[in-house]
């Protein structure tokens, strides 16, 4: 980027949000990741605003010429958007730090560097959050992808001006302790002893003798009485030698 470029930008004090300028990121799933932050240039600062204007009048001369086939097409994507309107994502207003702005986005597949006010390199990545105020470098271009045709903005690099109240729900250290002056410690409270509760005695079951059938005594039979055989010669019982 040059200064002598038309379509490059250097912003007066501008607000930062959705910031992210050391770890590239990918804000749709499937889209390659960049390293990213939105800037909202309050509407009183006139000089920003017509300086950007301007580089988007010179990016759209060069896709005319390189990108839209001589012709500036009826229907055409800008950058900038008013922060008192709605976003065109998904028609919802912006968010209430975006009134009374205009709001655009800065992206690039390079690493921006960022410095302070006295042009130092931040190294403390929590130095640089969604809030602050500062002044960042783009530069704007034309692009024709898949039948859209539009203005993209390029992110260059940022310089932090000064802390702002950090945006997204995130608060600062002073917002929470401020009040550390009247802060007491609250008084000791010894712990209410408690009986333990005794936990029952497991018992192993006592097993019950499986049941066994009764052995069935044999039924009394009355012993057979065998016939008395008598002698023929005598007519007694034998009980000894026949015929004696």
């Amino acid at each position: 980027m040059s200064k002598n470029d038309l379509q490059f930008v250097i912003t007066g004090k501008v607000r930062l949000s959705f910031v992210h300028v050391f770890t590239p990121y990918a804000h749709q799933q499937g889209n390659e990741p960049k390293y990213s932050t939105t800037i909202l240039v309050p509407k009183s600062d006139f000089a920003t605003k017509q300086k950007l204007d301007a580089a988007i009048n010179a990016a759209i001369q060069q896709g005319v010429k390189e990108k839209f086939n001589g012709i500036k097409p009826p229907v055409l994507a800008l950058p900038i958007y008013d922060g008192d309107g709605v976003r065109p994502s998904d028609g919802m207003p912006f968010g209430d730090e975006c009134k009374g702005h205009w709001v655009f986005t800065a992206s690039s597949k390079n690493k921006p560097e960022v410095v302070d006010i006295a042009l130092n390199p931040i190294m403390n990545q929590s130095e640089i959050y969604s809030g602050i105020y500062g002044r960042v470098s783009v530069r704007f271009f034309p692009y024709a992808v898949s039948g859209k045709k539009g203005i993209g903005c390029g992110l260059g690099n940022v310089q932090k001006l000064e802390d702002g109240a950090p945006l997204g729900g995130r608060t600062s250290a002073v917002s929470d302790f401020d009040d550390a002056n009247n802060f007491q410690q609250p008084a000791y409270q010894p712990p209410v002893y408690q009986q333990p509760v005794q936990q029952p005695v497991y018992q192993q079951p006592v097993q019950q003798p499986m049941y066994q059938q009764p052995v069935q005594q044999p039924a009394y039979q009355q012993p057979v009485q065998q016939p008395v055989q008598t002698d023929p010669i005598t007519g007694q019982p034998i009980g000894g030698v026949m015929g004696i």
